[in-house]
């Protein structure tokens, strides 16, 4: 018996397949605006980043310096013994506005996982208990040390997007386009940390701001069902994160590669 993930994905692709027979049954005239939607998963690249703790009842003021990072796909794991959400997924829904000169609005959402990596050792400079320290931390879990936005840095963009069209067939049952996006929007992180064995309560905020631009390749079938890849670059600054006794704040860029499965829904008729 398939489990209730596996049965949710098939009966999403059967949706997705099953629209080009549902919708060839309409006219063929010009529609006003085109609605898009789509899911997949990605995998990401990290900078090195820094990040700054402030915990004045401590007495801390420090920076970690030039931090390793990695992401946590789980796409690639036993993807149908777990819930469809849990690894490293994404979606996009966005309107065309203008068919015909490729002209679109999109909401843009990534669910990145940013693990700092263990076992790696760590400049920290500033102040310490009230005292100037320059030193190296070896930062490990063992140790008491991790940052985790497990649960999602969580990139959400809004996009302006201009499709450029690459192929058509001459029924129009095969489509090449390719995407450019760009756009700016918050980031939603969940926070788990521990900073010399002072571990925080984890938790989602609203952490600060990303913004981002996408090149896209996109094959539609039978005019309404799409498979896309997508190269996307990110910079996302977080502040304010709540930490034990304090805040955290760091920036880093990213760099993604998604795979999606999608469907065009006309809107209204010319």
């Amino acid at each position: 018996m398939l489990n209730k993930s596996k049965t949710l994905f098939l009966i999403g692709f059967s949706i997705v397949l099953s629209l080009p027979f549902t919708l060839s049954a309409q006219n063929k005239k010009k529609h006003k605006g085109e609605l898009y939607l789509s899911w997949g998963y990605n995998t990401e690249w990290y900078t090195k980043s820094n990040i700054s703790i402030s915990q004045p009842e401590l007495g801390n003021d420090y920076k970690f310096n030039h931090i390793k990072a990695h992401d946590r796909r789980g796409w690639d794991n036993d993807l149908f013994k777990k819930g469809i959400s849990i690894p490293q997924y994404n979606y996009r829904l966005g309107y065309f506005f203008n068919p015909e000169k490729g002209w679109a609005i999109e909401i843009n959402f990534d669910h990145t996982k940013f693990i700092f990596q263990d076992e790696q050792d760590v400049s920290l400079t500033g102040k310490l208990d009230g005292k100037q320290v320059d030193t190296t931390i070896h930062f490990s879990e063992a140790n008491g040390f991790f940052y985790y936005l497990n649960n999602g840095a969580n990139f959400l963009l809004f996009n302006v997007v201009k499709r450029f069209r690459v192929y058509e067939s001459e029924k129009g049952n095969l489509k090449l386009d390719f995407l450019g996006k760009a756009g700016i929007g918050p980031v939603i992180p969940h926070v788990e940390n521990s900073f010399f064995g002072n571990k925080n309560k984890p938790h989602f905020q609203l952490g600060g701001w990303n913004m981002g631009i996408e090149g896209t390749v996109k094959v539609t079938l039978f005019k309404y069902a799409f498979l896309e890849y997508c190269n996307k670059l990110d910079y996302a600054r977080y502040s304010n994160l709540r930490i034990y006794k304090g805040t955290a704040k760091h920036a880093f860029g990213t760099y993604e590669m998604i795979l999606n499965i999608g469907a065009n829904i006309p809107i209204g008729q010319k």
